[in-house]
């Protein structure tokens, strides 16, 4: 496993799959803390088997999405842009362009390695099996 190529974030999109981090995100465009960053809204789900994670981005390519599952955090990155070729004045804009991110607290604990997410019509729907519950594990008290 050591030395393996980690797929790319686009690469693992394509397969529909979640790009499972091991280490902080390091990948994917600039981010830049002082720089303002819209907010994704999204809903937070659970069936029998699954969390599902559903986000609306209207306006966002595939390639400019970045999916992060680090521990018990989903992380939600990318920008989009109303693409206008000319100079515009707007008189209203209340639709947000640029950078979005969102990091959501996993709930229930998933199975990151066998994520899935699929992209369509402007909604990236996650979906997140869930780990098996655990049965209880003895432990052994040692006296000194």
């Amino acid at each position: 496993m050591f030395g393996e190529k980690i797929p790319t974030d686009k690469e693992q999109l394509e397969a529909g799959r979640i790009f499972v981090s091991p280490l902080p995100i390091e990948e994917g465009p600039e981010w830049n803390s002082a720089e303002i960053e819209g907010k994704l809204s999204v809903d937070v789900l659970e069936t029998e088997t699954d969390l599902v994670v559903i986000a609306t981005m209207a306006g966002t390519r595939p390639e400019d999405i970045f999916l992060h599952l680090h521990n018990d955090f989903l992380t939600i990155r990318g920008s989009r842009s109303p693409n206008l070729n000319e100079p515009v004045h707007f008189f209203y804009e209340e639709c947000y362009w640029g950078k979005f991110s969102r990091t959501i607290v996993l709930p229930v604990d998933v199975n990151g390695d066998i994520a899935k997410s699929e992209y369509r019509n402007g909604v990236l729907t996650i979906r997140l099996p869930k780990a098996s519950a655990r049965q209880s594990i003895p432990i052994l008290v040692i006296e000194d």
